[in-house]
């Protein structure tokens, strides 16, 4: 099984402009994000999909391998199939955010072994439990459910599943974990990423804000892998600012 990571990066974010360009810690945050993902074992290369001239110059004085894609591509999906049709002996393409520097390449090598040990799954991606309440009634918190097998069965920004007679802090403590947070890396088989990025925007994926509904409400089933913990996303300047004080403090 030939392997690739794909990050697309977009330079024209909306809270937090320019952010995969900052670069108080003496690196670009891309940077980060590339060598995070480059640890991976599995994984023959990584490459950056930009939509901007600027974050390619960017990449490539780091070393890294990027190409310049659209700025018109809707979501990251689209962009990293953009990428896979000029990779035809490529047959897994791991999506990894580029807003996630503390990416590991575990967490990559995970979310590809799924597909690797399930040769019928088309698709994959990674959970976290969520041990806090905050968390739990957050809508930028994207939970996942999941059957025995380890294939989901929705994404929701809402609580799932709905604890009918409420929820405490205590029971977030629980083993095995009530509640998952989704975590935004994705596996995709080659054939089907490029089928699916040509299907159109569903009722559920539009009404939730979430492309992955688009593969469950097509029929397709998601394996869905399990990890410790998140990796963080860089969404706000406080963010970044948090960021970079780890970063420096190391």
């Amino acid at each position: 099984m030939k392997c690739q990571v794909v990050i697309p990066a977009r330079l024209a974010s909306t809270r937090l402009p320019r952010k995969v360009l900052l670069n108080e810690t003496g690196k670009p945050l891309i940077q980060h994000v590339w060598e995070g993902a480059s640890q991976s074992k599995l994984a023959s290369g990584v490459t950056i999909a930009a939509d901007d001239e600027e974050i390619v110059q960017t990449v490539r004085a780091f070393g890294g391998d990027c190409v310049l894609t659209s700025k018109n591509i809707a979501c990251g999906t689209d962009r990293i199939a953009v990428v896979a049709r000029e990779m035809p002996d490529v047959d897994v393409f791991v999506n990894v955010q580029g807003d996630e520097p503390e990416i590991l390449g575990d967490s990559v090598d995970t979310v590809a072994a799924l597909l690797r040990d399930h040769p019928e799954a088309v698709m994959a991606t990674l959970c976290t439990p969520i041990r806090t309440l905050e968390k739990a009634h957050d809508p930028s918190c994207v939970k996942v459910v999941f059957d025995e097998l380890g294939r989901a069965l929705y994404f929701s920004r809402s609580l799932i599943p709905f604890p009918r007679d409420g929820v405490a802090e205590a029971d977030l403590q629980n083993d095995p974990p009530i509640f998952y947070q989704h975590l935004g890396i994705y596996a995709y088989r080659r054939d089907f990423l490029l089928k699916i990025s040509t299907l159109p925007r569903t009722k559920l994926e539009k009404l939730e804000s979430l492309e992955q509904l688009r593969v469950l409400e097509n029929g397709y089933e998601i394996m869905v892998g399990v990890v410790p913990r998140a990796s963080i996303g860089i969404d706000t300047p406080a963010d970044y600012a948090e960021f970079v004080k780890k970063w420096l403090g190391k």
